[in-house]
């Protein structure tokens, strides 16, 4: 048996920083996982985790859901790439329309960061404008013209937030911050921006809600401007309810991009709205967008049972419940602590050192040593949150009572280590 020491050692060797993506690099060394099951991750060593990472979001029907790896199996026997339209496109299509708020057509991709990068050119093409507002702290994938103060693993950098990024890719680019509608009054008024991106709820710089009333009021502020408001819905959507966060929120963007949960952990993204509006994509309209692997029949197979399994009447009501259960037991052990405590339906976030959380400034005022000596506590009695004080929590199906009862006791143990 070769331990995750090891494995990171080679895997330095001929992977950039020894892992695919940037958030992986745990210090001193990674885990490597085996396999998984419902709420739980095996590593190589053989030890387990109740896992809250959950691939970053998408896991919400927990690891190998056995009805997903069927229908997945089912699709294998057919093919796993053609290049030519499938039935089933049109079936997903249909009925994303029936559950999203606010969208009629739209146009599959395989990642978040496609989604958005399209909506964006979306944006740009149908009023002919150039400027694009995002907010301090959004993370809206990783191209060039959203990579400005982003959330999570860029949060230190500097504007633009990665050597190779031309100024001219961000200069049509204004970040504003969260929460604060006059900041968004005073940019928007010159009538001049394409786009307005937002994360209805922050979750790449942790999980920063929106005041009362504050999406209506950005909505209000882009039609007024004749600006198109786009809903990145990649990690709320089908998370906080079927409808995502526009259902929760009762506020519709006018272009949705969707992501993670929509694959049922397959590559599978999707960005859409109103009928006039999507017509204006390639072939239809001159805005283009193409992908090889745009609509793949595995991952179409995939999102299918994943709708399936969203539908039931009990799927939200379970992870409302489990997630205030556990915020009610965190709240419990911190009430007198300085942590900042946040969440929705299936996520959550811990801020240690402040005391309130609106926006990205707040945020970074948090004391990432502590949440540090937090998350590697965790992780030795068993626990995996995402290693970042600027990650998202997230919670499946598979996070039961017991799991949650579990995960309490681990937290208060670890919490009261740290305190020493």
């Amino acid at each position: 048996m070769r331990t995750n020491k090891e494995l990171f050692e080679e895997s330095k060797k001929y992977l950039c920083g020894g892992v695919n993506s940037p958030v992986r690099a745990i210090k001193p060394y990674p885990f490597f996982t085996e396999r998984a099951k419902g709420a739980m991750l095996l590593d190589v060593e053989g030890k387990s985790y109740i896992d809250y990472c959950l691939c970053y979001g998408p896991m919400m029907l927990g690891h190998k859901n056995p009805e997903i790896i069927d229908s997945v199996k089912h699709q294998l026997e057919k093919g796993t790439l053609f290049g030519t339209p499938t039935e089933n496109e049109i079936i997903f299509a249909k009925r994303l329309s029936q559950v999203i708020p606010n969208v009629e057509k739209i146009r599959c991709v395989s990642t978040g960061t496609e989604a958005t990068m399209s909506a964006v050119r979306l944006a740009r093409g149908i009023t002919g404008r150039q400027k694009i507002v995002k907010f301090d702290g959004g993370f809206h994938g990783a191209h060039d013209t959203v990579l400005v103060k982003a959330g999570s693993g860029v949060v230190t950098t500097t504007i633009p937030g990665s050597k190779g990024i031309p100024e001219v890719s961000i200069k049509n680019t204004v970040s504003i911050n969260f929460n604060d509608i006059e900041a968004l009054s005073s940019v928007i008024e010159k009538r001049d921006v394409a786009g307005i991106i937002i994360e209805p709820i922050m979750a790449n710089i942790g999980c920063i809600l929106p005041e009362k009333g504050y999406l209506k009021e950005v909505k209000r502020i882009a039609k007024q401007n004749e600006t198109l408001l786009i809903m990145d819905e990649v990690i709320t959507g089908f998370r906080v309810s079927l409808g995502g966060a526009q259902e929760y929120f009762k506020v519709n963007g006018d272009i949705i991009t969707m992501g993670k949960i929509i694959g049922g952990g397959f590559p599978l993204a999707a960005f859409g709205g109103k009928r006039k509006i999507m017509n204006e994509i390639s072939p239809e309209g001159q805005v283009y967008n193409a992908g090889t692997f745009n609509g793949n029949p595995v991952s179409i197979a995939a999102g299918l049972k994943t709708l399936d399994i969203l539908e039931r009447k009990d799927t939200y009501s379970g992870i409302k419940k489990m997630t205030e259960k556990i915020m009610d037991g965190i709240y419990d052990m911190t009430s007198k602590l300085k942590i900042a405590l946040y969440g929705a339906p299936g996520m959550f976030c811990l801020y240690f050192g402040v005391d309130e959380v609106k926006n990205y400034d707040d945020a970074k005022k948090s004391n990432t040593e502590m949440f540090k000596r937090f998350h590697k506590e965790l992780m030795k009695r068993g626990v995996f949150l995402p290693p970042s004080q600027f990650e998202c929590n997230f919670l499946s199906i598979n996070h039961d009572e017991q799991v949650i009862d579990k995960t309490l006791d681990i937290m208060t143990s670890a919490l009261n280590s740290i305190k020493r």
